[in-house]
């Protein structure tokens, strides 16, 4: 199962194993606070795709299909399969620290590791 969170909301036992997925440490979270059981910057949205979408939602579809080719694209592709075979054995969280959470790079890519799963 794959879930995603805030990093800003209560860890859980149900969480499984806790991964960020951003590139940049979110403002305010303590290391030790977030309980992460990793820190994948990689997984992230490149810098510049980052900077272009601003979590504006009238961007979101070419961020979704920009972020989607980045992962596809990349050297990651081999982690994110092994990521998603994982989850079919535990509970795996993806954490973000964006506000929106509709609207941010943890839901695309709980879509695409469902989809290599």
């Amino acid at each position: 199962m794959i879930r995603i969170k805030r990093v800003y909301s209560e860890p859980s036992p149900r969480d499984g194993i806790r991964i960020l997925v951003d590139r940049l440490w979110p403002r305010g979270v303590a290391k030790t606070g977030a309980r992460l059981d990793a820190w994948r910057k990689e997984f992230a949205p490149s810098a510049p795709l980052r900077k272009w979408f601003g979590h504006d939602p009238a961007k979101w579809i070419g961020f979704r299909q920009r972020y989607r080719a980045e992962l596809t694209d990349s050297d990651q592709l081999s982690a994110l399969k092994d990521l998603a075979r994982l989850s079919r054995r535990k509970t795996v969280t993806l954490l973000y620290g964006a506000a929106d959470e509709e609207h941010n790079q943890a839901v695309v890519l709980k879509e695409l590791l469902d989809e290599l799963r």
